[in-house]
């Protein structure tokens, strides 16, 4: 019903940003809490960060913080990710996935994922 589509990711050197997108599409609705996921090779799903369905409400995991900010333009159905002061252990796959607001935990919806690689 729901589809999410990230983009925007690529090579970055230590030190670098990148920002990265996920689009939804189908019966969305901004009601829906977002969040981001990595994965490295090897290493199991991680959660990044989560915001709420208005935006005002926002959560990151500890070895982002500070480095790392959610944002949503619910116009245009996208929540994006900024990541500064990138290092090589960020390198993994980016997920963005969707909670229905009934749900207290877990997610509905899944994008494909967007490759991010820190390295010089």
């Amino acid at each position: 019903q729901v589809q999410l589509v990230e983009s925007g990711g690529g090579l970055v050197q230590p030190g670098g940003s990148l920002r990265i997108s996920c689009a939804a599409s189908g019966r969305t609705d901004s009601t829906y809490s977002m969040g981001w996921f990595r994965q490295a090779p090897g290493k199991e799903r991680e959660f990044v960060t989560r915001i709420s369905g208005s935006g005002g409400v926002k959560y990151y995991a500890d070895f982002v913080k500070g480095r790392v900010t959610i944002s949503r333009d619910n116009a245009k159905n996208t929540v994006y990710l900024q990541m500064n002061s990138l290092k090589p252990e960020d390198t993994a796959v980016y997920y963005c996935a969707a909670r229905n607001p009934v749900r207290t935990a877990g997610y509905d919806y899944w994008g494909q994922g967007t490759q991010v690689t820190v390295s010089s």
